[in-house]
């Protein structure tokens, strides 16, 4: 009788698992599962947070009377936190554990949506923009150790946190443009919103359970920089610099440079964001799914020369239409290329521990250095000539682009270690 129960269970746990009950469920445990789908809330949040920073940029540039300059160096600090975060977000759990760590972190949210409310000086909103930084990159560190902690190796779980974070970022525009109703002066609800969402992420890292475990130490012969004799390490960085130069300028401009050049009206400006970061997410399922089927090498050339046309589409066009199918294209060319050009440094990071960390921080200057260019720009010669700078980084990353997949392509013909 025993075994027949046994084997009741086991035939009901079966049928669950071909409906899709475990398809998340696959942890063992409750506080496993609890630490999933917090997680994955979390990350759309954080979605909504990194494209607050763009979509609310125009109108607390008219409500401050900011010049272009200086929405471009506070755009900039966004990705300094975000940067400093990163990393020491990474640290910290070491010395007071990561439930602490992240909550010190995000607890930066909600305070900076308060110092944009109530502070009135350029100070107060640099500091607040930089504070939505360190609460990003603390976040985006933190979920992705953390579900792939309780998943090694299952890509699906990875990709599907990824994908929360576009589905935050196609929402914040819709939601800011309900909220706003066609009035510039009612953006401050859409910061009210959001200092709930940084009290809502808050409470959800308090409610979420966390393995306190001791950090290892690592070995001196991982800690070589034999990476800095590697022409794939500067290559590779070279493209991903450049890309990120591109991807911020125009995630942190875009509405900003449609709005005042008159292109289009308030509201559309803003659903133009959500319209990129859509492409965005149908973008990155394509490129995963091509990735089964075509090189690489073959791969990156394609979405590097989608980038370029489509950017031009986007820059020359007067009509709407135009202007639309320019900001679907670029977003669904952008879509696979930091993912695929890092697939090429998988070689160097398997042999050197230092290397991801070295390749991350120089790649991540350019996103913080292009808002300011961008915004200088702007401020002597015009928004126009500021967004067309772009252009330029996007020809450079092109040519990055040929030599990296060239030098990928020449690795692998003479029998070398695959990338």
């Amino acid at each position: 009788m025993v075994k027949n129960i046994r084997k009741t269970r086991a035939d009901k746990r079966d049928e669950e698992e071909k409906r899709g009950y475990f398809k998340v469920d696959i942890f063992g445990n409750r506080e496993k599962n609890k630490q999933f789908y917090l997680n994955y809330a979390v990350f759309i949040i954080n979605g909504m947070l990194a494209l607050s920073i763009g979509s609310l940029l125009p109108f607390i540039r008219d409500a401050n009377g900011l010049t272009y300059a200086f929405c471009g160096m506070i755009v900039s600090l966004h990705s300094v936190g975000n940067l400093f975060s990163s990393f020491a977000a990474g640290a910290l759990p070491a010395l007071i554990g990561k439930k602490k760590s992240i909550l010190l972190f995000n607890s930066f949210f909600a305070i900076a949506y308060l110092m944009i409310l109530f502070g009135k000086s350029p100070v107060m909103i640099a500091l607040a923009f930089f504070m939505t930084g360190l609460a990003r990159g603390a976040t985006s560190n933190f979920c992705n150790a953390s579900i792939n902690s309780l998943a090694p190796g299952k890509a699906w779980i990875i990709n599907g946190l990824h994908a929360m974070f576009s589905v935050g970022a196609f929402l914040f525009p819709i939601l800011l443009t309900l909220l706003t109703m066609n009035d510039g002066g009612r953006w401050i609800y859409a910061c009210y919103f959001m200092l709930a969402m940084g009290v809502l992420s808050f409470s959800l890292y308090a409610l979420m359970p966390t393995e306190e475990k001791a950090e290892a130490k690592t070995d001196k012969k991982e800690k070589n920089f034999g990476f800095l004799k590697e022409p794939l390490f500067y290559m590779s960085i070279a493209v991903l610099f450049f890309y990120l130069c591109a991807e911020q300028g125009v995630i942190g401009w875009m509405i900003t440079y449609f709005k005042d050049t008159g292109l289009l009206g308030p509201t559309l400006s803003q659903i133009t964001a959500s319209v990129l970061w859509v492409m965005i997410l149908l973008g990155r399922l394509t490129a995963a799914w091509l990735s089964t089927k075509v090189k690489k090498e073959k791969i990156l050339p394609v979405m590097g020369v989608g980038l370029l046309v489509f950017f031009f589409i986007l820059i020359v066009s007067k009509s709407t239409g135009l202007i639309l199918f320019g900001i679907m294209g670029f977003g669904y060319s952008m879509a696979g290329i930091y993912p695929t050009t890092v697939s090429f440094t998988g070689i160097l990071i398997q042999r050197y521990k230092m290397a991801w960390s070295f390749i991350l921080t120089s790649a991540s200057l350019g996103s913080i250095l292009m808002p300011t260019i961008i915004g200088k720009i702007a401020e002597t010669a015009g928004i126009f000539y500021g967004m067309s700078s772009i252009a330029v980084v996007l020809v450079v990353d092109m040519i990055a682009i040929l030599t990296l997949t060239r030098y990928a392509s020449k690795y692998a013909s003479d029998g070398k270690d695959e990338m």
